[in-house]
């Protein structure tokens, strides 16, 4: 197998300049490559290459370049996360109050399997969970303060409180195995259909953590899509043989769930903020078309119409 050997920094410039990088200031991009990280910088490389063939940067591509694509990634992740987390909390209190409601609130209770769906399919799944839920009360219960109080002063933990240990994707997980009138319950307060919201939930719990790990988001493609929706036809967006060509497991999918999940205040709170980091992008990029980027980010031009467009009841397709 071969191997990749270390390579120190003046070492890290060569190798950009052999691909074509203009670099005016090393020791400014010394710095940057010590404590960004080589291996995380190289990872915007392709947008910059003249193919992924070549594999050699633009004519005229510079560090500062690169850097500020980077740069805005972060901010990206940033914004992006904020709002994820938002989403995750409304989330759990509303799947943790209905579901509490009707199964009570001491874990002995509500984890029966008898409170889940009964589809002989997914009884393994079911058992799963269960399985997982309670293995986050033996290892998470006593690490968190409010989780400890519970069990040291009444020997059980609500699952709203429960819910603040569990992953975003267990808790999806959760709701994918509900019995069917509860998922509709559930879905109704958000104004779509179950398996939408299934969907929904899967694609934002990938998001959410790609920008809790510092990862590439900015143009990510989950294996999961969301369904169409009439935003999608409300932005004009192009199809091809396999249906819209963006807005399914990309930013702009991501825009369009927090679109349906999130209060509108905090919604579009949001768009602002991300209109301005890509405008100041935009002033940044110049060897390259800014469009590339944006159609990397799955975002089409009217992207910004998302803001004033009424959220729509059961608006899946």
């Amino acid at each position: 197998m071969r191997k990749k050997s270390f390579k120190n920094l003046d070492e890290q410039i060569r190798i950009l300049k052999s691909k074509g990088m203009i670099i005016t200031d090393e020791e400014y991009t010394k710095d940057v490559l010590l404590r960004e990280n080589y291996f995380f910088l190289n990872g915007y490389r392709h947008v910059f290459y003249v193919s992924d063939k070549e594999r050699r940067y633009i004519k005229g591509t510079t560090f500062e370049e690169l850097y500020s694509l980077f740069l805005f990634d972060r901010k990206l992740r940033n914004i992006l996360f904020r709002y994820l987390l938002v989403a995750e909390n409304n989330f759990k209190s509303v799947l943790s109050y209905l579901f509490s409601r009707k199964y009570g609130y001491d874990q002995n209770e509500y984890l029966k399997p008898s409170n889940f769906t009964s589809n002989p399919e997914e009884k393994g799944h079911v058992a799963d969970v269960i399985r997982k839920m309670k293995r986050q009360i033996i290892f998470n219960g006593k690490k968190h303060t409010a989780t400890e109080h519970y069990i040291k002063n009444y020997g059980y933990i609500p699952l709203w409180v429960l819910v603040k240990v569990l992953s975003f994707g267990l808790t999806a997980d959760m709701f994918s195995v509900l019995k069917e009138e509860d998922r509709k319950e559930i879905s109704t307060y958000y104004r779509v259909s179950p398996n939408n919201l299934d969907n929904y939930f899967v694609v934002l719990s990938i998001y959410r953590n790609l920008c809790a790990h510092e990862d590439i988001v900015f143009d990510y493609k989950t294996q999961r899509c969301i369904n169409d929706t009439i935003y999608h036809d409300l932005l004009k967006i192009k199809k091809d043989k396999d249906g819209y060509v963006k807005g399914k497991n990309d930013i702009l999918a991501v825009l369009i769930v927090l679109k349906q999940i999130l209060v509108e205040e905090d919604f579009l709170e949001m768009m602002d903020n991300l209109s301005k980091i890509i405008n100041d992008l935009k002033s940044k990029i110049k060897i390259i078309s800014f469009q590339k980027i944006i159609d990397r980010m799955g975002l089409p031009e009217n992207w910004e119409k998302l803001k004033d467009m009424k959220v729509v009841v059961a608006n899946e397709k």
